[in-house]
């Protein structure tokens, strides 16, 4: 895994197409696309084509593959193994298989570029190989997504959505009605971003296209409140402890109602623990940072003496003013140790001389998310990262 590039959010970047990543995100997150030619010149694909197809094959990696003959589309979800693919030269079909930055260095390499975004709206790299005339059909998804092409060719057309209405009788949410008002012939190194809510259809050009989806995560409330009050459940707090007392209930001839009084114990209860907000902040960092449920990490040894640190590239680590947060833990930090393991979370490694810094009790911390494989020791000595926090 290489460590996260320093980023200038006032610096032009090529990959922006000249825009700093602050007026990338004041002119076009969220508000409108931006299609860069050259976005990063002579790329090449995370994976090869046979690794993607054996990747698609294992167990606990989600993969789809579309397929359109000109009449009727049919989606089968993975695992595939290699035999159930179609042939190279059929013409229509696609394969997608999610999170691979999880399991292929370079493409979380890939998603590293794209840190002027807050950690904790990245989600992962999805790689799509399509066949000649292979597409999912025009759609329109919900989250953000850069769209790099990383092989072959691909025409892409994009549209406001006017009408979400969905095709009938086919497995995919295709849209019914479709408007272009863009389209481009993309090569290799060219970028597509695309704010939620606009409708898009790619269509590979001769076959052998790859292309590479940067995909954000957008939570909705309900997914945040039944996460968060789970996590919030689960938690014993002091209070939590206080039985509910009806010592002035009456004799009742309607033994079926439910008590006022109770109603309003269950309201107080959920109340208190929402009030409390260093409660609250740590559910939330702890459902940001967990794994996929398919994640598992090697054991590893804790770090050497004069070694850095790395993060590994499943790892989910972020932080607030209080806390440190990482695969779904969460650890109180302040000061020096704050600083430093801040700049681990930022900058994804620790070079030698500021892993020295951390007091024992952290160090020992490290050692532990180093043995759990959560981190592991840097193969330069950690050098290369960025600059020791002060």
């Amino acid at each position: 895994m290489r460590r996260a590039p320093t980023i200038s959010t006032d610096r032009p970047a090529e990959l922006l197409g000249g825009l700093s990543p602050s007026q990338f995100m004041r002119r076009h997150w969220q508000k409108s696309p931006l299609f860069v030619r050259q976005a990063l010149p002579n790329v090449r694909p995370p994976l090869t084509r046979a690794e993607l197809f054996a990747l698609s094959a294992r167990g606990g990696v989600e993969s789809r593959l579309v397929a359109n003959d000109g009449s009727a589309w049919t989606l089968r979800h993975g695992p595939i193994a290699r035999r159930a693919l179609p042939p190279l030269r059929q013409p229509g079909w696609t394969l997608l298989v999610q999170a691979v930055d999880l399991h292929a260095a370079a493409a979380h390499d890939l998603l590293v570029r794209f840190r002027f975004i807050p950690a904790a709206r990245l989600d992962d790299v999805m790689v799509s190989y399509a066949s000649d005339r292979g597409g999912v059909g025009p759609h329109v998804d919900s989250y953000d997504v850069f769209l790099l092409q990383v092989a072959g060719r691909r025409r892409w057309r994009i549209g406001r959505t006017k009408d979400t209405t969905l095709r009938e009788g086919v497995p995919l949410k295709i849209l019914r009605h479709f408007a272009p008002e863009q389209e481009w012939l993309v090569d290799p190194g060219d970028l597509l971003y695309l704010p939620p809510g606009w409708a898009h259809d790619g269509i590979a050009v001769g076959g052998d296209c790859m292309t590479c989806s940067v995909g954000f995560r957008a939570p909705s409330r309900g997914e945040f409140s039944r996460e968060l009050l789970g996590r919030l459940a689960d938690e014993e707090a002091p209070e939590s402890a206080a039985l509910y007392r009806d010592a002035r209930q009456p004799a009742t001839t309607t033994p079926g109602e439910v008590p006022g009084a109770l109603r309003d114990f269950a309201i107080d209860s959920i109340r208190r623990r929402l009030a409390d907000a260093d409660t609250v902040d740590r559910a939330l960092g702890e459902v940001l940072t967990e794994p996929r449920p398919t994640i598992f990490f090697d054991p590893g040894e804790a770090i050497p003496p004069g070694s850095g640190v790395v993060l590994d590239h499943r790892s989910r680590m972020m932080y607030d003013s209080r806390h440190v947060y990482i695969n779904g833990e969460s650890f109180r930090a302040a000061g020096r140790d704050a600083r430093l393991m801040h700049h681990l979370a930022n900058a994804l490694a620790l070079d030698a001389a500021a892993l020295a810094q951390l007091s024992a009790p952290a160090r020992q911390l490290l050692d532990e998310w180093a043995e759990a494989g959560w981190v592991r020791a840097a193969v330069d000595g950690g050098k290369a990262s960025a600059r020791r926090q002060r």
